[in-house]
């Protein structure tokens, strides 16, 4: 079956920090553009972070620049998410995205071909 797998998730009080890891299932991520995507209860859902298949592309909202860090290890079939400093608002549901692509880039588009279930962080004292 082809998936994507989210864990790292969890509850952590503000200013911590956790590592969300998008695991590949079934296809290999070398030809694939990953994003992470979040939703809050009652929000849309937004792009956070997402990294170009090599990895030397990456991009960041402004809302996560500098607290964040997007990387990959395409031998480990792996990507992940470093966040640091959290605060409340980064609460939400998190999920990752992979789209294959042929330029080394990424976008945060809604067009990814496949997309994980989400896990939970929450963030809270």
């Amino acid at each position: 079956q082809l998936q994507v797998v989210e864990s790292g998730g969890g509850l952590v009080q503000p200013g911590g920090s956790l590592r969300l890891s998008c695991v590949a299932s079934g296809f290999t991520l070398d030809d694939y553009a990953v994003g992470w995507f979040r939703q809050a209860p009652g929000k849309e859902s937004e792009g956070v972070s997402c990294i170009g298949k090599s990895g030397l592309i990456t991009r960041y909202d402004d809302s996560v620049r500098g607290r964040f860090t997007i990387s990959r290890d395409n031998a480990k079939n792996t990507v992940y998410l470093q966040m640091n400093s959290l605060s409340p608002e980064d609460t939400a549901v998190y999920s990752c995205a992979a789209q294959r692509r042929n330029g080394d880039t990424c976008t945060f588009t809604r067009a990814y071909d496949y997309w994980g279930q989400g896990t939970q962080v929450t963030v809270s004292s």
